[in-house]
């Protein structure tokens, strides 16, 4: 039922996902699904938890650097393939077990290579929803006008007001499915600042870390 689920929502979108429909494509009715959910939270807790089990498991022959980051982008591979399935994990107002045994592995990782509790602590905070593989961006990109001579006028107004932001913004290659915004290739940024977080961490732990009283970090050599 649950893989059911999961694939009416890659077909037709998580909106679509309702008992009722899914009790359609299973020829069933209803009340049959409930003997397996209660609600349809029950059943949403269920598709993350399909989703999460494509995760692949941590790799003990390589670092901890390395480790983390090939589970977090394996993660991001699992959303890529179920598109809705960030905005499932996000609606959660309880974090169901197999989410937190996944935070709870990333956090062993983590400590299993000798980072201490607290910058563990602080490296996932920095993590955020990006150890689920996926960001979220504060400001949307507007779809540009499909005619040429509208696109280019709307990109001479925007560059007369905001110069430095369509100098970056046209100097990157496209990807329309891009979460960063048009002209951006998704992927790529995506590594570039997992890569950034872990290499800072990795200083960090190398430098030292301990906690203030006031729970503010401070370096140390050593």
């Amino acid at each position: 039922m649950l893989r059911a689920a999961v694939a009416l929502a890659d077909e037709a979108g998580i909106d679509a996902v309702s008992m009722r429909n899914l009790a359609q494509q299973l020829d069933v009715v209803p009340m049959a699904l409930y003997n397996h959910v209660a609600n349809k939270d029950e059943l949403l807790d269920g598709m993350v938890e399909v989703i999460v089990g494509e995760i692949d498991p941590p790799i003990d022959s390589v670092g901890w650097k390395d480790a983390i980051r090939q589970r977090i982008l394996s993660a991001r591979q699992a959303l890529l393939r179920h598109r809705w399935a960030s905005t499932v994990i996000e609606s959660r107002t309880h974090a169901p077990p197999v989410v937190l045994d996944y935070m709870n592995s990333v956090a062993g990782m983590f400590l299993a290579g000798g980072l201490s509790v607290d910058l563990t602590h602080h490296a996932m905070h920095a993590l955020g929803s990006r150890m689920w593989g996926f960001t979220q961006e504060v400001f949307p990109t507007p779809t540009p006008p499909a005619d040429p001579n509208e696109r280019a006028v709307m990109l001479q107004q925007a560059a007369a007001r905001y110069p430095h932001i369509v100098a970056i913004a046209t100097a990157a290659s496209h990807d329309d499915a891009s979460a960063v915004g048009r002209g951006c290739d998704d992927q790529f940024e995506f590594e570039f600042a997992l890569d950034i977080l872990l290499d800072g961490f990795e200083r960090l732990h190398k430098q030292g870390w301990s906690s203030t009283e006031s729970g503010r970090g401070r370096r140390t050599t050593g």
